[in-house]
């Protein structure tokens, strides 16, 4: 209910959400959901829509202090916090993220561009994060999606906030982790970018 909320208050801003999703995606498996990353907004959404997956976030440790409700949820909540100028540590996180979804049939969600596009164009995908969920949970539908315009929202920085974004979420075929990893990886990042 929190991030439906949070998705309703953008409203008032005259944001409008579109989630398109063709696809019967399994409740019974480990799902990694790839997808481009362009501000906070992007969160909430995934959580709403794909909330019957029960999804966890790779997201940078700074998220995990100062906003109460979103901080609280990720020291909490499954997800995993990690030191980008600490590459070992990090993988190691993402690799206990990995069997933990394997374990508990749940999802995890990786932005493989690191940061935040500004300007809605996808940069080229970091392989090390993603490669390390596939390794760790094989057994892992790979669900690739493609967001657009939700840096919209945040083109003139925290405040103030963009007027009438039209935030889109597209999710594409799902398929199978056949262990080939970099085959998986171009295969996921040109999906996400085909949108």
């Amino acid at each position: 209910m929190l991030n439906w909320s949070l998705m309703r208050s953008t409203n008032i801003l005259g944001t409008t959400y579109r989630f398109t999703n063709p696809y019967s995606i399994p409740t019974d498996r480990p799902l990694i959901i790839v997808t481009n990353h362009q501000s906070m907004y992007d969160i909430p959404p995934i959580i709403w829509y794909m909330r019957k997956h029960h999804p966890k976030f790779v997201s940078k440790k700074e998220l995990g202090k100062g906003i109460p409700s979103v901080s609280f949820n990720l020291r909490h909540g499954g997800s995993v916090l990690i030191d980008r100028k600490d590459a070992k540590a990090s993988l190691m996180e993402i690799g206990k993220l990995g069997a933990y979804i394997e374990k508990y049939k749940r999802t995890a969600v990786i932005f493989p561009e690191g940061t935040g596009s500004r300007d809605g164009h996808p940069k080229p995908f970091k392989p090390m994060g993603l490669k390390m969920l596939m390794k760790k949970a094989p057994s892992a539908l790979i669900v690739p999606i493609s967001i657009n315009n939700s840096w919209k929202l945040v083109q003139f920085g925290k405040f103030p906030m963009g007027l009438g974004a039209k935030v889109s979420f597209d999710v594409h075929e799902p398929f199978e982790n056949d262990g080939d990893f970099d085959g998986l990886l171009a295969r996921a990042e040109a999906a996400v970018v085909s949108e």
